[in-house]
C-alpha cells in the first residue's frame, strides 16, 4: 500500500496549480518523467488521465492523445503500476481522470482499491451525471478516495447541491462544451464561485480552456486553483513529434509548469 496525501494539502499553500497529463502519450515511460518533473517543478496535484476510445468531455487535443495512448498499449493495469512507481517521490496529491465505462469494466471495487493501492486520493469521471454518482461514490468511499465532482454553468439551485456534497475540490467548469485551449473565457466563473463558497468550505478550481499565464492568473484570481490539461498535452505531443526524449520533454514541461505556478501569485 502506497501513501495517499489528502487533496487538502495541495489547496494549504495558496492557489493550486493542477496539471493534467495523459497517461502513455507518448508512452508510460516518459509520462513516468513528466510527472517527477510537474512535482518537482510546483505542481500542487496531479491529475492523470486515464484514456478511453471515446473520452466525450475531451476536445480534439485530449481526444487525439488518449487515441495515441490506447495504440502504444497503455492500459489500465499498466498506468496504475507507472503511477505506483512516481508515487513515493512525490509529496503531492493524485487525482485520476477517466470514464464510467473504463471504471466499469475493470470493476468499481476493484479500481478503487487500486487507486488506494497506488496512492491516488480522488477520482474525476466526467461523464457520471451528479445524480448517478452514488455507485461509484460508495466503492471509492470505501478505500478513502474522493469523488471529484464537475460544476458547469448550470442553475443555482443544481449548484448548490453539487457543492453541499462535494469531496476532496470541487472542478468548476469554465467553459460550456469540451475541453480544449480558448483565447477568451465567456462563462461567470466568477459567480458560479461564489455561490459554491456561499454552501461549502470546499475548494474549487478552475479548468477548460486555461493555457496561458495570465489566463491562469485571472481565474486564480477567482478560486481556489487553476487546471491546465489541453495545453501542456500539445506541448507534449510537438516535442514528442520533433524526436525529443524522455528527458527533454519533461524539462519543457518542468519549465512551463513552474511559468504557470508563478503566476499564480
Amino acid at each position: 500500500m502506497t501513501k495517499q496525501v489528502p487533496i487538502a494539502r495541495a489547496f494549504s499553500r495558496g492557489k493550486a496549480f493542477i496539471p493534467f497529463f495523459t497517461c502513455g502519450d507518448p508512452d508510460l515511460g516518459t509520462t513516468a518523467h513528466i510527472i517527477r518533473a510537474a512535482g518537482r517543478a510546483g505542481a500542487d496535484l496531479i491529475e492523470f488521465g486515464v484514456p478511453f476510445s471515446d473520452p466525450t468531455a475531451e476536445g480534439p487535443v485530449i481526444q487525439a492523445s488518449s487515441e495515441r495512448a490506447l495504440r502504444g498499449g497503455a492500459t489500465t493495469d499498466k498506468i496504475f503500476e507507472m503511477i505506483g512507481q512516481v508515487r513515493p517521490d512525490l509529496e503531492c496529491p493524485f487525482v485520476i481522470m477517466t470514464y464510467a465505462n473504463v471504471v466499469f469494466s475493470y470493476g468499481p471495487e476493484r479500481f478503487a482499491r487500486r487507486c488506494a493501492e497506488v496512492g491516488v486520493s480522488g477520482v474525476i469521471l466526467p461523464d457520471v451525471p451528479f445524480e448517478e454518482k452514488a455507485e461509484f461514490e460508495g466503492a471509492l468511499a470505501v478505500h478513502n478516495v474522493d469523488l471529484i465532482s464537475l460544476i458547469a454553468p448550470t442553475s443555482e439551485d443544481r449548484i448548490e447541491a453539487i457543492a453541499r456534497a462535494a469531496r476532496g475540490f470541487l472542478y468548476v467548469v469554465s467553459s460550456m462544451g469540451v475541453t480544449g485551449m480558448r483565447s477568451n473565457i465567456t462563462t461567470d466563473v466568477g459567480a458560479i464561485v461564489k455561490k459554491i463558497r456561499s454552501v461549502t468550505d470546499t475548494p474549487c478550481a478552475i479548468g477548460f480552456g486555461i493555457s496561458s499565464p495570465e489566463q491562469a492568473a485571472r481565474m486564480g484570481a477567482l478560486s481556489d486553483g487553476v487546471i491546465v490539461g489541453s495545453a501542456l498535452v500539445s506541448r507534449i505531443h510537438e516535442l514528442a513529434a520533433a524526436g525529443k526524449g524522455a528527458e527533454q520533454i519533461a524539462a519543457d514541461i518542468a519549465g512551463r509548469v513552474s511559468e504557470l505556478k508563478g503566476a499564480l501569485g
